[in-house]
């Protein structure tokens, strides 16, 4: 979600730092820079805290860079935090659209904060410590919008107003149901409060999605996002998104 290495500066341990691949041709760049030249889905390596140097070395996810965790892990022994984690900026999607289809993907509840450009930085980094918890890290999604573009009809409302909108995505994340809608000025722990108990619900009544069936059901259902890139992977690194085994170009 972040492709600026300054937001790890503040990290204990490790950030994890989630390039929108299909977002824009300068990320798949990013991808493409540790993978020499392809392009896949995914790409996996451990930086410095200034997000330069490479600790490890590159491949499309952690068992190809080692098979020892643990391993991976001692690498944060030597490296001191320098700041406090709950300075760290709110992780925040390039798109609402992508923000629900994500969350639906990670089976997550989207903490969707529509909100003025004017108030943005005030209302971001008084989520800081929400974000942050250890009640909270690895639970929600979050996302901020300072104009309605498409989100207020994803989410079937009349009228888009700013306040903190808790969002349930759909099956496939093509829309949401908001389960609880506050004003902007809603107290932090209002807020955390509201959010622990919808997560449980959430926990509840949800069922873990099964990867294979999931997929299968979505192509034949007609389900798609539409993405800033084709999608696909250019394994050869030749610049084109891979045809299909069998298939010739034309």
């Amino acid at each position: 979600m972040f492709s600026d290495p300054d937001v790890i500066k503040s990290s204990r341990n490790f950030v994890c730092i989630r390039i929108e691949s299909y977002e824009s041709k300068e990320n798949q760049d990013i991808v493409r820079s540790y993978l020499g030249g392809r392009f896949e889905n995914t790409a996996f390596c451990i930086l410095s805290p200034d997000g330069k140097e490479r600790l490890t070395r590159a491949g499309r996810g952690p068992n190809h860079v080692s098979r020892d965790f643990d391993d991976i892990a001692k690498i944060s022994d030597n490296f001191k935090a320098k700041g406090n984690l709950a300075d760290s900026r709110v992780p925040d999607f390039n798109s609402f659209d992508l923000a629900l289809n994500v969350s639906s993907a990670d089976q997550k509840m989207l903490l969707f904060v529509a909100v003025g450009k004017e108030k943005y930085k005030k209302i971001e980094a008084s989520l800081r410590p929400l974000a942050w918890d250890q009640n909270f890290i690895g639970k929600f999604n979050y996302d901020f919008e300072s104009s309605e573009n498409n989100w207020s009809e994803k989410l079937s409302l009349r009228r888009a107003r700013e306040g903190y909108y808790l969002i349930e995505p759909d099956e496939y994340g093509l829309s949401g149901k908001v389960v609880k809608a506050l004003p902007i000025d809603t107290k932090i722990k209002v807020l955390m409060d509201t959010m622990i108990s919808a997560n449980q619900d959430y926990a509840d009544t949800t069922d873990k999605k099964v990867y294979s069936s999931h997929v299968s059901k979505g192509k034949r259902l007609g389900k798609t996002i539409k993405m800033a890139m084709p999608f696909g992977e250019d394994r050869d690194g030749d610049g084109a998104i891979d045809h299909r085994a069998g298939s010739r170009r034309r």
